[in-house]
């Protein structure tokens, strides 16, 4: 299979998005299939606070195609790897971040803003050379066609490589984000991923070393 490039696409106060509203916000935005990520219903809600700067903005903006390239990572792993321990790593990474997509594409529409830098500055390859800057930790398409071309023990040492690399980039951007974030709810995301991801990064550490 080929792997192929996507496009993607001051009082304080809470705002309560309707079910059906905040069902249709999951929908729009830039667009990445994957099984692993649960398909919106008209039960949900997003809650998220009107306050937010510029950073909060491109810390979503940011971590969207970075979490996409993540699932992109993960989804290979079950017809690319045998190693069980890495499987339920791949699965547990993309239950996680499926759904901080949605939610974080959420907050965008609630604020106003694009769902990628890609509609105001043209940039939306995952991993291409003319990625933002900090961008931390993106594949270039070149790493993620040779991951995709990979299988057995070869394939599981880069993939645990890369995703070290990956992961690393986020917790940056997220470290970014609290320094600099005013919205609650984006903070509070960019400290759990701080905490997963730094746990997983030491697990697939571990796991170099067998």
């Amino acid at each position: 299979m080929v792997y192929l490039q996507r496009m993607t696409v001051n009082s304080r106060k809470r705002i309560l998005i309707a079910p059906v509203a905040a069902a249709a916000l999951f929908l729009v935005g830039c667009g990445s299939s994957h099984d692993s990520q649960p398909t919106p219903t008209a039960s949900s809600t997003v809650q998220v606070d009107a306050v937010h700067n510029d950073a909060d903005i491109k810390f979503a903006q940011m971590m969207i195609p970075h979490h996409e390239q993540a699932l992109d990572m993960a989804d290979m792993v079950p017809t690319h790897s045998q190693n069980k321990e890495l499987i339920t790593l791949a699965k547990k990474i993309a239950n996680a971040q499926g759904p901080e997509i949605e939610q974080m594409k959420a907050w965008l529409a609630v604020w106003g803003a694009p769902t990628s830098t890609a509609d105001s500055n043209g940039h939306g390859d995952h991993g291409s050379s003319t990625e933002d800057s900090s961008m931390h930790g993106m594949m270039s398409a070149t790493e993620m066609q040779e991951l995709e071309n990979s299988t057995g023990a070869k394939f599981d040492r880069m993939w645990i490589e890369m995703m070290i690399k990956h992961h690393e980039g986020a917790v940056i951007m997220a470290k970014d984000e609290l320094a600099n974030g005013e919205n609650p709810q984006a903070k509070a995301l960019a400290q759990e991923i701080i905490t997963s991801q730094e746990a997983e990064i030491t697990q697939m550490k571990k796991m170099l070393k067998n």
